[in-house]
């Protein structure tokens, strides 16, 4: 637990620093190291072990029989390269944070978004959930997209995620957008589109041995409706208060956050369809929740702006510090935090 602890001190440290340029890149790789190099730490090991070993011996072609190839299709060259599992999440990890620090750089504070992002974000996905953190991580690549206007792209992207995890391919519901205004008719042209990737997150999740287990007790469920409330709570902080003084700020990404935040409001609902559903689709929109976060400091006219900006990180702390001292899921997955390679000769 303590090595938690001494983490998000660290990055709390860093961040209050004066000069964050190298502190900044200090912390990305940092983070990183630790999520691709634990050893038998997170839900998803055994689980992932165990794809490890179906796909020992066989050939690239067979990963492409599996519903989210990309996965399958990095075990089977590493293996053929006579790598060990343990770089299987080493590259889980680099995709992570690389996709992370592509949106982390365009945000006027990089290093709070690492902050912000480790007590939810960091150790749910990177440090367990590694297809759907790869998936997250090419997500960030295509929300800059989206920003940019490159709806090819951002196809492009959102299909790449796919192949590592089924349930982004909800996110082609946000493309329409990218040249179409946001309009009530466009709006419910995507919710037609989403319709497809709210099945198959149904369908992921059944297959997901590692999340099946921990959605199924009732402190797992829990979690989930603590972690929506967060992006509820953001999202509503966003549209109430935030909206009209970023719209004129930062009229760029105004159309993408906007979405994300309506979308914030509207996750909790899933929660009492499935919390499975809840969790996997809240996790996607947490990076857009970072970049309000991260923004509230600049945003001038905004009353009460010192308190707003602390308001963040007292939050997320608290349910950092609730969730690892309560949570059973925790105590099973994460504790003790080990570092090593993995090796089955």
């Amino acid at each position: 637990m303590l090595v938690y602890y001494s983490i998000y001190s660290f990055l709390i440290l860093l961040g209050r620093a004066a000069k964050r340029g190298g502190l900044y890149w200090l912390a990305l790789v940092s983070l990183f190291v630790v999520a691709g190099f634990r050893y038998e730490v997170g839900c998803d090991w055994s689980g992932y072990l165990a794809n490890w070993y179906i796909m020992d011996g066989r050939s690239l072609d067979s990963a492409f029989q599996y519903s989210e190839p990309a996965h399958w299709a990095i075990i089977a060259l590493l293996q053929q390269a006579g790598q060990s599992y343990t770089y299987l999440l080493v590259i889980a990890s680099g995709v992570f944070f690389w996709g992370l620090h592509s949106l982390a750089r365009r945000q006027p504070n990089p290093l709070a978004v690492l902050v912000l992002a480790f007590p939810i974000l960091v150790i749910n996905m990177p440090m367990s959930a590694i297809r759907q953190a790869e998936a997250i991580g090419i997500m960030c690549f295509a929300f800059a997209a989206f920003v940019d206007r490159k709806l090819l792209r951002y196809v492009a992207l959102v299909g790449l995620a796919v192949l590592f995890h089924r349930s982004a391919m909800i996110f082609l519901a946000f493309a329409p957008f990218i040249h179409l205004q946001f309009t009530k008719r466009n709006v419910a042209f995507s919710m037609l589109l989403a319709l497809p990737g709210l099945y198959l997150m149904t369908q992921t999740a059944a297959a997901d041995e590692a999340m099946g287990r921990y959605v199924g007790t009732g402190v797992d469920a829990a979690g989930a409706a603590f972690r929506l409330l967060v992006l509820v709570l953001s999202g509503a902080l966003y549209l109430l208060k935030i909206r009209p003084l970023w719209k004129r700020q930062f009229p760029q990404d105004y159309k993408l956050v906007t979405i994300a935040a309506w979308l914030m409001v509207a996750s909790f609902g899933l929660f009492f369809v499935s919390s499975v559903i809840g969790d996997r689709f809240g996790y996607y929109l947490i990076p857009l929740q970072l970049v309000i976060f991260v923004r509230i400091p600049y945003l001038q006219g905004l009353r009460n702006r010192q308190l707003w900006t602390f308001a963040p990180y007292a939050l997320l702390t608290t349910v950092f510090f609730v969730w690892t001292q309560l949570s059973w899921h925790f105590q099973q997955c994460y504790v003790p935090y080990q570092f090593g390679i993995y090796s089955d000769s």
